[in-house]
């Protein structure tokens, strides 16, 4: 178990910048949780029974980060996890099809009072006033294509080729709405990212992953997040295991990401995942108007897996109410991995916690407890105040960790 505090290399000539700490002045709230909370409660996440074999967190605080690792990315060659290790962000990749939507919302090209019935007519006729707003807030009521057997049996008999992204939804053309009105009532579905994306192809006349490309990753700047059709991961990985078996079978590259497509096939890096959150939730991709829009929740209303705190659901997004503070974001869970992700609304706080392990309070309640404590205690180090004084401690800034990961990878 590993915990970084980056400090002046000797190896790399780059500049650091430094945050100061007295610790005669520091707090009993300022420590809350302490960064050894942290990393012991990783140490013990990771050495539990039915536990995940890796864990990585990153907080970040204005320009300084940390990153704490406890476990393995690798259990057979004992590489330990590095922030710039690609992994399966699960249904994190929700919000990605929430960035993209809500800046053609922005643009005009795009309302969030469309239907599915204007924009996807070949849909079925039941859904035909679903609106984008319901699909982003999972109050549309549209039957979860990937709880149906027939979905079951496609993905059983053909792992590693999808079916294309405009068939996913045909799994369940025959099912009405699971409530009515649409926006009545709140429900988890897979199948609303899915008609997300379809809406966005729509109106812009190009591929969800060139939007994705032209809306989100260039202008975030993230060189290292993809949305890919097949099984294979890019090197090097944090590799996902099934943690129901012993030992943990490895999962990686056994499911094609385009089961999953837009309701949870990107692959991105804790480096990537933090800095994309940071520009989502503060609205960096859209503005203050369609941000205040997007930041109309519906209260109780859980991510899942459950994020800290007490959830409430968003446009595209979840809000999560914790004992230190609020933050915006979204989990996920896939085979071999579970994700967390949030920030600040101003985008200055965030948190990543990623563990290569498919844990939820369903499979494992006293493993994913512990994990939820460790979401919780990371928000609140990324929430705690800087205290000033003459007393410093160096950390990288957080443009350099990629360099740094890499470095320590060749070394």
């Amino acid at each position: 178990m590993k915990n970084i505090l980056f400090s002046p290399l000797p190896y790399l000539s780059i500049a650091i910048a430094l945050i100061t700490v007295n610790t005669s002045s520091v707090t009993a709230a300022d420590l809350v949780p302490r960064t050894t909370d942290i990393d012991r409660k990783l140490n013990e996440l990771v050495t539990m029974s039915g536990g995940p074999p890796g864990a990585v967190v990153v907080i970040q605080r204005g320009n300084h980060v940390m990153l704490h690792t406890a476990g393995v990315a690798d259990s057979q060659t004992q590489r330990q996890i590095q922030a710039t290790d690609y992994m399966r962000i699960a249904s994190v990749a929700k919000a990605f099809s929430g960035a993209v939507s809500l800046s053609l919302v922005n643009q005009g090209l795009l309302s969030l009072d469309d239907t599915i019935g204007e924009r996807l007519p070949s849909l079925p006729q039941p859904w035909a006033e679903v609106t984008l707003r319901q699909l982003l807030n999972h109050t549309s009521g549209l039957p979860d294509f990937s709880q149906s057997e027939a979905f079951r049996e496609a993905l059983i008999k053909s792992l590693t080729i999808p079916v294309a992204p405009s068939q996913l939804l045909e799994f369940v053309a025959n099912e009405g709405l699971e409530f009515e009105p649409p926006g009545s009532q709140y429900q988890y579905s897979n199948s609303d990212n899915i008609a997300v994306a379809l809406m966005i192809e729509a109106v812009t006349g190009r591929t969800y992953e060139e939007m994705l490309q032209e809306q989100v990753f260039t202008p975030l700047g993230l060189t290292q997040t993809s949305l890919p059709v097949g099984v294979i991961l890019p090197t090097p990985f944090i590799h996902g295991y099934n943690v129901q078996t012993q030992p943990p079978e490895d999962v990686s590259e056994l499911v094609a990401a385009g089961w999953a497509w837009a309701s949870g096939g990107i692959v991105s890096t804790p480096s990537d995942l933090n800095q994309f959150i940071r520009g989502y939730a503060s609205g960096q991709l859209f503005g203050a108007d369609i941000q205040a829009q997007q930041f109309q929740f519906v209260p109780g209303a859980s991510s899942q897996p459950p994020g800290p705190g007490t959830n409430s659901a968003g446009l595209g997004i979840f809000r999560y109410e914790t004992r230190c503070g609020t933050v915006y974001g979204h989990t996920g869970n896939t085979l071999g991995y579970t994700q967390f992700a949030a920030a600040t609304s101003d985008g200055q706080r965030s948190v990543v916690v990623s563990i290569n392990g498919q844990i939820t309070p369903q499979s494992d309640p006293d493993t994913f407890a512990k994990l939820r404590s460790i979401e919780e205690d990371a928000v609140c180090a990324a929430l705690a105040s800087i205290p000033e004084s003459s007393s410093a401690l160096p950390i990288l800034g957080f443009g350099l960790l990629g360099l740094y990961c890499a470095f320590k990878q060749r070394a």
